[in-house]
């Protein structure tokens, strides 16, 4: 069946007494997932849930979001995951412009959640234990509902990095060829394989690379509600974690983490990053420290999400996103949408059964997201003689400073290599003459020592006069998002 639950029934002859989900001391196999969520379509179509509908899904990373989302699809409805942190005026935006008719939230989100949900007039059902076992009650449906390839099956939010959150519609048959050509050419993941589920399941890395491609494969997904580095070094211990998958601060905390040296992560394989890009600095010391690799890839939530990445096969090159994905082109263009020359900067233009069908309700966006064809990516990248991909930077956080071009990455690849900093953003700030100066906001290593002096000299002998950074200062941490993600956006230069 095209229908991304699917995955699930179908890992049932090989794989239904072994774990799929395990959260601390619970553990779901195949055969109980299945069981599960069969139970939460029952309990939809019950309750008048049509196919087509669409129901929230507002949880943490706990077996209760796998069991919720598998069902709410088999019963033919539309997943909207949904951070639980969110507040009640986001929740109502994401409720009123989906039209969601029912939500399941987590119960310490539960107030946030209802205050959207009065305005909108979508019920709520609380989910109080982390596998939701109080909501699986009664006999499971047992005909799943068939979709087609391009049916949705998630309505993804944007981060609303660039604007209003804007519902990205991903189908059954993108999804789930992307999560499985992630399970079989990219981390090479089967039966025996345990993936780290920290990254969250309502962000689309995690929901694709991490919970579907786990499915695809008879894998299993340990998952850690809250990320913390040393938590995540227990459990790969315990878990004996074979494939790690994450954006670069959570590489960065484990790195610097007290506890690193003490912790056996012998068992990992492989792992992934994601979501921003690597520092190069970051990569290497990550690598040496754990002795295992980093592959590193790129996507958007609007293209399910993964476009390009450094296959295991192939020559590995740090700093570079790789090559495009089976099934997935990928250009660099003008604003006239022409073809770069190899080796300029360009926008990443992406097409390929990943990109999604359009935004929800929005043609306006969709029509210049996607004015040909290609979707319009707005990350700024270069390709080299091998066709490999090196972002640059987002084409909004270009800093223009005396009419030259500082890509905020360059650097903070700069001020990586100084051994003192852990974390680092670079911004632009607003400047009478020169439209916009250079500012970098740093978060030290623990107990290591530098002043903005210090950093500033150092940054200037790696860069261009015109990039160094004439404003340094600390912060005791960078502003992130739900992933993880260093939020430039959100970094504000002292006043």
């Amino acid at each position: 069946m095209t229908n991304l639950a699917g995955i699930v029934r179908e890992a049932l002859p090989a794989h239904e007494n072994r774990p799929a989900i395990k959260q601390g001391d619970r553990t779901l196999t195949y055969g109980d997932l299945a069981r599960a969520a069969g139970q939460i379509a029952a309990r939809l179509r019950h309750g008048g849930v049509e196919p087509g509908d669409r129901v929230a899904v507002m949880t943490p990373n706990v077996a209760a979001f796998p069991v919720l989302a598998f069902g709410v699809l088999a019963a033919g409805a539309v997943v909207v995951p949904m951070n639980p942190l969110l507040k009640g005026r986001e929740v109502a935006h994401y409720l009123g412009d989906s039209g969601a008719r029912l939500m399941f939230a987590w119960e310490p989100a539960a107030a946030e959640a209802g205050k959207g949900a009065a305005e909108t007039g979508t019920r709520v059902i609380s989910v109080t234990e982390p596998d939701a076992a109080a909501l699986r009650t009664g006999e499971p449906l047992t005909g799943w509902a068939e979709s087609r390839d391009d049916d949705d099956a998630v309505l993804l939010y944007t981060s609303g990095t660039t604007g209003t959150p804007k519902g990205a519609r991903l189908t059954h048959g993108g999804l789930r060829r992307n999560a499985e050509l992630t399970a079989r050419t990219l981390i090479a993941t089967g039966p025996g394989d345990v993936i780290m589920g920290c990254l969250p399941l309502f962000h689309v890395f995690g929901f694709t690379c991490g919970l579907n491609a786990a499915m695809t494969s008879g894998a299993c997904l340990t998952l850690l509600p809250r990320f913390d580095a040393a938590a995540a070094l227990e459990m790969i211990a315990r878990d004996r974690v074979t494939v790690f998958e994450g954006v670069p601060t959570m590489y960065s905390a484990m790195l610097h983490h007290p506890a690193r040296e003490q912790a056996d992560v012998s068992s990992l394989r492989v792992c992934v990053s994601g979501g921003a890009a690597m520092p190069v600095e970051l990569l290497r010391g990550f690598e040496a420290a754990f002795g295992c690799i980093i592959l590193e890839g790129y996507g958007l939530s609007e293209t399910s999400p993964v476009a390009s990445f450094n296959h295991p096969d192939k020559e590995r090159k740090p700093g570079s996103i790789g090559t495009p994905v089976e099934g997935v082109e990928m250009r660099v263009v003008d604003p006239d949408g022409k073809d770069v020359p190899t080796g300029k900067v360009g926008e990443i233009t992406i097409r390929g059964h990943n990109v999604m069908k359009g935004y929800w309700q929005r043609p306006e966006a969709t029509a210049e997201a996607i004015p040909d064809g290609w979707f319009r990516t707005g990350d700024l990248a270069r390709i080299d003689s091998d066709g490999d991909f090196y972002i640059v930077d987002r084409k909004k956080e270009l800093i223009i400073r005396g009419g030259y071009n500082v890509y905020p990455r360059e650097v903070e690849e700069a001020l990586y290599e100084h051994p003192s900093v852990a974390e680092v953003a670079v911004i632009g700030i607003p400047h009478e003459s020169l439209g916009e100066e250079v500012g970098a906001a740093v978060a030290l290593k623990p107990g290591a020592t530098a002043t903005p002096e210090e950093l500033r000299a150092f940054a200037k002998e790696r860069v261009a006069a015109y990039k160094y950074p004439r404003h340094v200062w600390f912060v005791a941490e960078l502003p992130k998002g739900p992933t993880g993600k260093i939020l430039r956006r959100s970094v504000k230069p002292p006043t």
